[in-house]
């Protein structure tokens, strides 16, 4: 019987389908990255973001749309990842705003939900660019109202015009951005947020939504699954750890603990894996794991007991966010009563800002970005009531900007884009200087700093007007795709010259975990050949995925 209206139960039961079928297509989405780099993360950050909001509404039994739908955001906001997960929370947001005291949803209220919703997006974004998400949701928006306005509309008519509009849309993204079209793929935000719409259908209108549903051009989803159920011993333990490593099999772990429980995402590579599964049995998960490698930032919550708290109207204490990944410096309080708290990828990118003075480190990085509520609750553990914030990653930036408007506390964004322009601002901290003439000093440092990332081309592809090969070493500079070549050494020095290094004084090797000894010997010959003016220093920064990350300055 197709639905009349949309009432909060079905509007959950939709969600935990979108869940389902986002989970199904994680990795199409994650592959649609524009540069050839091993962090195409946008799958990823929008099934956590997904996860979240579902966790707080997966024990809800309330009828009215306006609960579940405020729950569902209150979830997508708190476990926001990536600037892809921050744009899904704020559609989460819009939509909940619009839909405040309603009970249940015609379609054309439907409609105006989802327009409201984009609109919302947009809101939230300072440079708003078109071939994205924001125009896949706009797309969605007009459609539905459109859909809406005609005679003998219904709940199906409507969602299955959006859908039909997020593919359109989606396939047009590279017609928008050259950048797209140059690399030969769609939007993988919009791509994720037409999966996402697609599950809702697949569970609104299973039957009649086979034939509509089609993979895009640019992608090939795997099979479908039918939307989640919600499982009568209710949803057991969220099981939260990292396995640290040597040459470990990624994919049979992956399946193994996946095995054990739902909602598993394992992520990683052979030294490292990240590990977020709901199982009803927590030790023998950690007992697997712990015969793979050694566990580290273990955590296991009790959803059902964190949701009960939920409904009863309490702070949650879990909400599909990973676990806190803020570790504390013991630092003496400063006379000025204001904080540091910075995001690190790698251990020994960790220790330095540690070092520097960082009051709280958050673990996080490339490929794992870490959630909004991992941040606040950084902030939230310092003993200041001002605190400054550093992402320190461009796909970090968005998360962030959403802390201060959760906290009491006065958080001030340094929007870094990258681990050397976050050292170079921590340093630029003066205790005796008022927190607005800190953040001028610290963002004008950071202005200071030229980044070079270097890691290997992950599948051939052309990007920036560079044309790569599969294995090539390659260089991004201030996260723009400039050189490829076969060696380190080679690349990072093409790299330097395009930057200009008569106005540099230092050049600093962040070495990451898989770069060997002879690696860094041939780059620090090359640099130190090539370059006699300028000083060579190195430092163990651990960071995955990218053997080096220079910083010029």
């Amino acid at each position: 019987m197709r639905p009349e209206v949309v009432d909060g139960q079905l509007f959950k039961q939709a969600l935990l389908g979108s869940l389902s079928w986002l989970t199904s297509n994680q990795e199409e989405v994650n592959r649609l990255n524009v540069f050839p780099v091993p962090d195409g993360d946008t799958g990823t950050n929008m099934l956590l973001t997904l996860q979240s909001a579902v966790e707080d509404i997966r024990e809800s039994e309330a009828r009215e749309i306006s609960k579940i739908a405020a729950l569902a955001a209150h979830g997508s906001l708190m476990g926001a990842r990536g600037n892809s997960g921050v744009i899904l929370s704020q559609i989460f947001r819009g939509f909940a705003k619009h839909v405040q005291g309603k009970q249940q949803l015609t379609p054309a209220e439907l409609a105006d939900a989802l327009e409201e919703a984009a609109n919302a997006a947009y809101r939230a974004v300072i440079k708003p660019t078109e071939g994205t998400i924001l125009t896949v949701a706009r797309e969605i928006g007009k459609a539905a109202k459109a859909a809406a306005a005609e005679n003998n509309a219904t709940v199906n008519s409507v969602i299955r015009a959006a859908v039909r509009a997020a593919k359109a849309a989606t396939d047009n993204t590279p017609t928008q951005l050259a950048i797209l079209r140059e690399a030969g793929v769609v939007d993988a935000g919009g791509y994720g947020l037409q999966v996402i719409l697609e599950g809702f259908l697949r569970t609104v209108e299973a039957s009649e939504a086979e034939q509509l549903l089609k993979a895009p051009a640019a992608a090939t989803p795997g099979p479908a699954q039918a939307a989640l159920e919600l499982p009568e011993e209710g949803w057991g333990y969220c099981t939260e750890f990292l396995i640290e490593g040597h040459d470990m099999e990624v994919e049979k772990i992956r399946e193994e603990i996946a095995a054990m429980g739902n909602s598993a995402l394992i992520v990683g590579d052979p030294d490292l894996i990240r590990v977020h599964v709901h199982t009803n049995e927590p030790t023998k998960v950690l007992a697997y794991a712990s015969g793979v490698g050694n566990l580290t930032k273990t955590k296991v919550d009790d959803m059902s007991k964190q949701h009960r708290v939920i409904l009863q109207g309490a702070t949650p204490g879990h909400n599909g966010a990973s676990a806190p990944k803020a570790e504390t410096a013991a630092a003496a309080p400063r006379q000025n009563g204001v904080g540091l708290v910075a995001v690190a990828a790698g251990s020994g990118l960790s220790g330095i800002f540690k070092g520097l003075g960082a009051d709280a480190v958050v673990e996080g990085g490339q490929t794992m970005n870490p959630s909004t509520q991992d941040m606040l609750q950084a902030v939230d553990s310092v003993p200041y009531e001002e605190v400054f914030l550093l992402p320190n990653n461009a796909n970090v930036i968005l998360a962030a900007r959403q802390v201060p408007e959760l906290t009491k506390k006065k958080v001030h964004i340094v929007p870094t884009r990258t681990m050397p322009q976050g050292i170079a601002a921590v340093v630029a901290f003066n205790v005796g200087r008022p927190a607005q003439a800190n953040q001028a000093a610290m963002e004008e440092a950071a202005r200071q700093v030229q980044t070079i990332e270097v890691t290997h081309a992950v599948r051939d592809s052309r990007a920036e007007g560079v044309r790569v090969k599969k294995g090539d070493v390659i260089a991004l500079i201030n996260d723009k795709l400039k050189h490829s070549g076969h060696d380190y050494g080679e690349v990072v020095s093409e790299a330097l010259r395009g930057i200009g290094p008569d106005g540099y004084e230092l050049i600093t090797v962040y070495r990451g975990r898989e770069a060997k000894d002879a690696d860094l010997r041939r780059l620090t010959e090359a640099l130190q050949r090539d370059f006699p003016n300028l000083e060579v220093e190195v430092q163990d920064g651990g960071q995955q995925h990218y053997p080096f990350i220079v910083s010029v300055e």
